[in-house]
């Protein structure tokens, strides 16, 4: 059988299309990172009332890797994409003339949802096109997120100073149409079905060794992943509002978001390395252990250069655990599923999002600060980790009991 069209010149242009994607379209998911402390302002909003757009953006953003997933393995990227992007585009112009909160947080969803086709959709399908080289093409693929993070903060936080949020969103419509659509045409080939067959047989030898069913450890990974996403976002989603109330103001928190997902793009990056050679399990694990490590550093910290410093080794730390669920889906799932299973385990990975972005600012509602919150994040990270060391135990309980025998 031909395996050229894995990790072939086709693949990496490939990786590069979808990185471009990647980046334009996550937007979605931080420009209301940045606009929340301006909508707090204007609909006079309480803390857990202004993180309410994040959280509806957040849980469309968990249906729609699950929704899309399966679309990209029924139709292919191209055309799942597109209709994505109309999506997104509409929605932003909706969200820009949104009278109440409650309008934005609705209108949210929608934008959440289509964002989801450039994250879990479009990690799936690059897995596709890769075997030995799967982890750090996954990574890439992965690091569009946080890249996006990564600048487009900074460009919507110095566009709002003239235009304000409702005019960043009148701009994010316009650069979603113009660039996502082009893109998504270069998207059309799909691999061919002797190949993906061949990657089926290999992932059915791992499940088989760590004695679960596909949908067992299907489940046992979205618990995991909501576990550590959400002791992973309460410095992602409350950084900017932290240094607005230490005085520091907004643009200070957003630099330190930058910082910090442009450590996680390296993080990714090197996770990716890790998982070609250690496997998506170990992989995760490591980062998940560092993770709470991080957590821990933000505790004591207050002035503004600390800040700075945690955030950029909180990003150094965390930034590979969520494609490394990737990973192992691709090691251990039917590569025929790909898109549904990632989109799945992504899912309950971003509902962690959500569910840790509310509780941070309810426990700040609660408390006056962000301690308790660090803390009941770290707890929950604990969760992540015992479920990664039982599948790792399993796995080699496995494969030691047949030579046993």
């Amino acid at each position: 059988m031909d395996q050229s069209i894995f990790d072939s010149r086709a693949s990496w242009i490939r990786l590069g299309i979808s990185l471009a994607v990647a980046v334009m379209g996550n937007v979605g998911m931080w420009a209301i990172i940045v606009i929340m402390p301006d909508v707090e302002a204007e609909f006079g909003a309480g803390r857990a009332e202004a993180s309410l757009p994040y959280v509806t953006t957040m849980i469309g953003f968990a249906v729609g890797n699950l929704v899309i997933g399966r679309m990209v393995d029924r139709w292919g990227m191209t055309l799942s994409l597109i209709a994505a992007s109309v999506l997104i585009a509409v929605s932003y112009g909706l969200a820009a003339i949104a009278p109440t909160i409650w309008m934005l947080s609705l209108v949210q969803l929608a934008i959440g949802f289509g964002t989801a086709s450039c994250f879990g959709p479009l990690i799936a399908d690059i897995s596709q096109w890769f075997q030995k080289r799967r982890g750090i093409a996954v990574a890439i693929a992965a690091s569009g997120n946080y890249l996006s993070g990564a600048i487009w903060p900074i460009l919507l936080g110095w566009f709002a100073g003239d235009a304000g949020w409702r005019g960043i969103y009148v701009m994010l419509a316009v650069l979603t149409v113009v660039i996502m659509i082009p893109l998504a045409l270069c998207l059309r080939a799909r691999v061919p079905e002797a190949m993906t067959q061949a990657a089926e047989a290999a992932a059915s030898l791992l499940r088989r060794d760590a004695g679960y069913s596909p949908r067992t450890l299907q489940w046992m990974l979205g618990l995991a992943g909501i576990g550590c996403c959400v002791a992973m976002s309460m410095p992602q989603v409350h950084i900017v509002s932290l240094c607005v109330d230490l005085g520091f103001g907004a643009a200070a928190g957003a630099e330190m978001l930058s910082l910090m997902l442009l450590g996680g793009v390296v993080s990714r990056l090197v996770s990716g390395v890790l998982a070609d050679r250690l496997g998506g399990v170990r992989t995760l694990l490591i980062g998940s252990m560092l993770q709470a490590l991080a957590l821990f550093l933000y505790l004591p910290a207050g002035g503004l250069v600390s800040l700075y410093v945690v955030s950029l080794i909180f990003g150094l730390s965390q930034g590979g655990i969520v494609p490394s669920y990737a990973v192992i889906v691709r090691e251990y799932m039917p590569a025929r599923e790909a898109g549904a299973r990632v989109g799945f385990v992504m899912m309950m990975t971003i509902l962690g999002m959500a569910l840790g972005g509310w509780m941070s600012g309810w426990i700040y509602d609660m408390t006056g600060s962000y301690q308790w919150a660090f803390l009941n994040g770290i707890a929950w990270n604990a969760l992540n980790i015992g479920i990664m060391c039982v599948i790792l135990w399993r796995g080699a309980r496995g494969r030691m009991v047949p030579a046993a025998a």
